[in-house]
């Protein structure tokens, strides 16, 4: 089975940063210890409001040679800097200001005309893909739009984990088997990823068709009892036990 990727979201290290108006903890040297500790990406989100990654991180980021996931909404100004920027790979995902993460998968079927040009610009630098909920039809409208990659969000299954609640945890994480295989089968490479844990990561990181995990508020948590390296090489041995197995 082929080795399973992990990208490392590093979001919150200048959320901590910001809260203080301090030049620390620095996002470039947690991006460095994450690609040392077991990463293969470090992903981060300059959204519009720019409450946790500003505009010189990801400079910093890109400048220090770090492979970077830009997550970004689908507005031209975050277009604009991915095309300037030429970042690895990007993700386009929702976004609204008063929400305190991501709550769902970016509406890639309603939203199709509009991301079209998006898309097709944003191809000629880097390597799209688009977070979204793991139902055929946001699947369908992502195959059509022509990028690469989805993100299945596994969000409601980590909620589902969370509540103990073993009928829904079997529900989700049979739709995430689902539709990773049909994207796969539709020539579509397979992430995933919101709210993973060493106690849920396992079902997610066995199913065959999932190729790359992102992982990020969980391993910067956890980085503050056991430090960031010792968490993502943690994380890194939960992902590689459960594609052993699987």
């Amino acid at each position: 089975m082929i080795r399973l990727r992990l990208g490392v979201n590093i979001d919150h290290v200048a959320t901590l940063r910001n809260a203080r108006g301090s030049p620390y903890p620095d996002p470039v040297r947690a991006a460095q210890i994450a690609i040392a500790a077991g990463a293969d990406i470090v992903t981060a989100h300059l959204r519009e409001d720019r409450r946790h990654i500003r505009d010189q991180d990801i400079a910093a980021i890109t400048a220090a040679g770090v492979p970077l996931n830009l997550e970004m909404g689908a507005t031209e100004e975050m277009a604009e800097i991915a095309l300037r920027t030429k970042p690895r790979a990007c993700c386009l995902v929702p976004e609204r200001r008063e929400e305190v993460t991501t709550e769902q998968g970016l509406d890639v079927a309603g939203l199709h005309n509009r991301l079209a040009p998006l898309v097709r610009r944003l191809v000629q630098v880097t390597r799209v893909s688009l977070f979204i909920d793991a139902n055929e039809a946001q699947i369908d409208a992502a195959r059509s739009l022509g990028v690469p990659d989805i993100e299945l969000h596994t969000g409601a299954y980590a909620e589902a984990f969370i509540e103990g609640d073993k009928t829904k945890i079997a529900r989700h994480l049979e739709a995430l088997r689902k539709n990773a295989r049909r994207a796969a089968l539709l020539g579509l490479e397979v992430h995933a990823g919101h709210g993973l844990t060493y106690e849920n990561v396992s079902p997610i990181a066995a199913i065959p068709d999932v190729v790359e995990l992102q992982i990020g508020h969980f391993l910067v948590g956890e980085a503050v009892f056991s430090g960031l390296e010792t968490a993502i090489r943690r994380m890194r041995m939960h992902m590689d036990e459960a594609r052993r197995v699987a």
